[in-house]
């Protein structure tokens, strides 16, 4: 690619922190941004003095021909490096996500309370309050999309609804919400922190399908038989009143109690039964059942501080909501292709290059494994059958590998493509349809779902395929900066637990061997960190890299990935804007490389007496 000239400079505000001049009253201060690729910045200000130890964002205005750096100006100044709140807002800049409160022009659009279901509302959907429905979610959760239903029919089938909460009844489109909402694209989950798609009112109220409230929903309903085969499927638009809002550990308690036998907890019962069934046949089609780490903070309810870390523990009714949210994705996905061939929002997940997998087979080969990769369906098969003698986390190490190979799932119009496949579901067509509270592409797929069965009226841009697709992209962009951003919002409340933990000894597993280094996961934090063998302080041991294998030796000790390790963990705290958990390596005791562990708190307190 030759560039030929610059037409427009993609220049944003930057967070990141003023380092002061060494020169006594000088004006002209460098400026370090928090993103690492861009460069430092010179601006002019008198107030350096004030700014130091601050989070502040710079403009670049120009690059002079002939300077090392750009010059740029001073925005505003975003609170004090390390407080929370500050960092924050540092890492929703950062990953640009729009995070301002709405508009009074967005919130002219919301319902005037009180708000209450009219006769004409009731007209025209199905009444399905009398219906034992329920919602099962994380604790604490308030913007509840889903809910579902399962009840014996008399024909010996069952009955099963998923129930979502009716988003795109409440947002019209075109309006001052409607554009909000498709620029935010989704809503945003940091460590105590949400940040709503849609106004409040909506996301944890009129839409939120709270339990003993009536509710408008937007319904998909099976009968389904014994084997969990499809007999038929319906949509429609309804009301529903929810008899319990429980969460994954309730519902599960329920099911496993056999004194309690009301209506809600056989709903659940069947529900869990057939969802057995429907995950069996997926995972025997070829469904990948991946893994990664996710943490879970227990946060001070005063100072909001992390006071414990863990990984988070799925139950049995995680995988049972799961089932009945992709079935409707996927039937939603069919019909709204079927009635829209040319303009209906999909999702795809494109199977991976070869070259993906390199490292995973690699990892399986030291191992004496083989893992085949040639479908889905075989990697499934492949990751199944991979066991190791007296390491049973060795599967689990093995999965979070495979997920490190994905491709990216994206959003896209079905007219502007022709690969449709979702390579991680084993399916041939998939939309999102069950989250519209925080998603906006479910919005759009309630939209065309209801034009689809004559519950709504279209409009211009849902049925024009290059504005749904230039929809896409945004909402792609959106999904992968929420990501990053969360990601973030893990690590830096990573780093405020261990700042008051002082330096821990903890168990962990080589995940990646590098040429000076290796990757070491801790399976009780779900934290990943880097061993580095070579230290500006120290003389470098002696260090052999073989790429092939991989495998490193330090000073003739060999390290391979799933090698089990003990390290001591710290926070690195040198660098105020780019603080790092920093590991070292307790055992294998190599002589001049291993650190000696640290001893417990309370241990050292007593000493010190």
């Amino acid at each position: 690619m030759l560039v030929v000239g610059i037409i427009k400079r993609n220049w944003r505000p930057f967070c990141g922190m003023l380092f002061l001049s060494q020169i006594k009253e000088a004006t002209r201060h460098l400026f370090t941004p928090a993103d690492r690729r861009i460069p430092r910045i010179r601006i002019e200000t008198r107030q350096a003095a004030t700014l130091a130890g601050q989070r502040i964002m710079v403009a670049i205005d120009g690059w002079p021909k002939h300077s090392r750096y750009p010059n740029g100006h001073f925005v505003r100044s975003l609170g004090s490096a390390g407080d929370k709140e500050t960092e924050t807002e540092v890492l929703l800049l950062e990953h640009d996500v729009p995070h301002q409160d709405f508009s009074q022009a967005v919130l002219s659009f919301l319902p005037k309370m009180p708000w209450n279901i009219t006769e004409e509302d009731m007209a025209v959907r199905e009444d399905l309050r009398n219906l034992t429905v329920c919602s099962v979610d994380p604790p604490g959760c308030t913007d509840i999309d889903d809910a579902l239903h399962c009840r014996d029919l008399p024909n010996g089938n069952q009955e099963v609804g998923v129930h979502i909460a009716d988003v795109s009844h409440f947002i019209r489109p075109g309006n001052a919400m409607d554009l909000e909402a498709a620029n935010r694209g989704t809503t945003v989950y940091l460590t105590g922190r949400r940040i709503d798609m849609v106004p409040e009112l909506l996301s944890s109220n009129l839409c939120s399908l709270r339990s003993s409230v009536e509710r408008l929903a937007f319904s998909c309903i099976w009968e389904i038989n014994d084997k969990a085969e499809i007999v038929q499927t319906r949509f429609t638009k309804s009301v529903i009143n929810s008899k319990a809002s429980l969460t994954y550990a309730e519902a599960q308690m329920r099911i496993d109690d056999a004194n309690m036998n009301d209506d809600t907890t056989k709903s659940l019962r069947g529900l869990n039964r057939l969802a057995k069934i429907l995950k069996k046949r997926r995972i025997e089609k070829g469904a990948l059942t991946l893994s990664s780490p996710e943490v879970r903070f227990h946060i001070d309810s005063e100072t909001h501080d992390p006071i414990d870390l863990q990984t988070k523990e799925l139950k049995e009714t995680n995988s049972m909501v799961e089932e009945f949210m992709l079935l409707a994705n996927i039937s939603v996905a069919q019909k709204i292709y079927d009635e829209f061939s040319e303009c209906a929002l999909l999702r795809k997940h494109p199977a991976p290059p070869p070259s993906n997998y390199d490292i995973l087979n690699k990892a399986a080969k030291s191992k004496d494994l083989v893992i085949h990769t040639d479908s889905a369906k075989a990697l499934a098969d492949s990751l199944d059958a991979a066991q190791v003698d007296g390491f049973p986390y060795f599967n689990t190490l093995l999965r979070i590998l495979a997920t490190r190979c994905m491709m990216q799932a994206v959003y896209f119009c079905s007219g502007m493509d022709s690969d449709f496949h979702h390579y991680g579901l084993a399916s041939p067509i998939y939309t999102h349809f069950t989250s519209p509270i925080r998603r906006y592409s479910d919005i759009i797929v309630h939209r065309l779902l209801a034009v689809a069965i004559g519950a709504d009226s279209t409009y211009p841009d849902l049925m024009d395929k290059h504005k749904q697709s230039a929809l896409c992209n945004n909402l792609n962009y959106r999904h992968k900066m929420a990501q990053y951003a969360q990601r973030a919002s893990v690590a830096f409340h990573t780093q405020l637990f261990f700042k008051s933990r002082g330096i821990l000894n903890e168990e962990g597993f080589i995940l990646f061997v590098r040429k000076n280094a290796i990757i070491v996961l801790i399976p009780k934090f779900g934290l990943e960190g880097t061993v580095f063998f070579e230290n500006k302080d120290k003389p470098s041991p002696k260090l052999i890299f073989n790429e092939e294998v991989p495998s490193l030796t330090v000073e003739g000790h060999s390290f391979n990935m799933f090698d089990k390790v003990k390290v001591t963990i710290s926070l690195d705290a040198s660098n105020v804007q780019h603080q790092k958990i920093r590991m070292s390596l307790v055992e294998p005791v190599i002589s001049g490389v291993s650190v000696a562990p640290s001893e417990p708190e309370a241990k050292r307190a007593k000493l010190d007496r």
